[in-house]
């Protein structure tokens, strides 16, 4: 089965304000971080927001790639 493709725009309008999902990327593959404790209205921390690329960011994070694995996947990144 094919992976779903997400736009760049999509991944912008997930941005988790006003009620929307809170999406991120992360190494091309984006995730769905809206039920997330540590993601409250689309910010991680006071330091990362929703909606972005955060492939360069969460190379210097303190959690490792399996942190981000048990996080809901939605697709790759067109």
């Amino acid at each position: 089965m094919a992976q779903k493709k997400i736009t760049r725009e999509e991944l912008e309008a997930n941005d988790g304000k006003n009620g929307k999902p809170a999406w991120f990327v992360y190494k091309g593959k984006v995730y769905d971080v809206t039920d997330s404790s540590f993601w409250m209205d689309g910010e991680h921390m006071s330091m990362h927001n929703a909606g972005k690329d955060l492939t360069e960011d969460l190379e210097m994070a303190p959690h490792n790639q399996e942190n981000i694995e048990r996080v809901k996947y939605v697709g790759d990144l067109e």
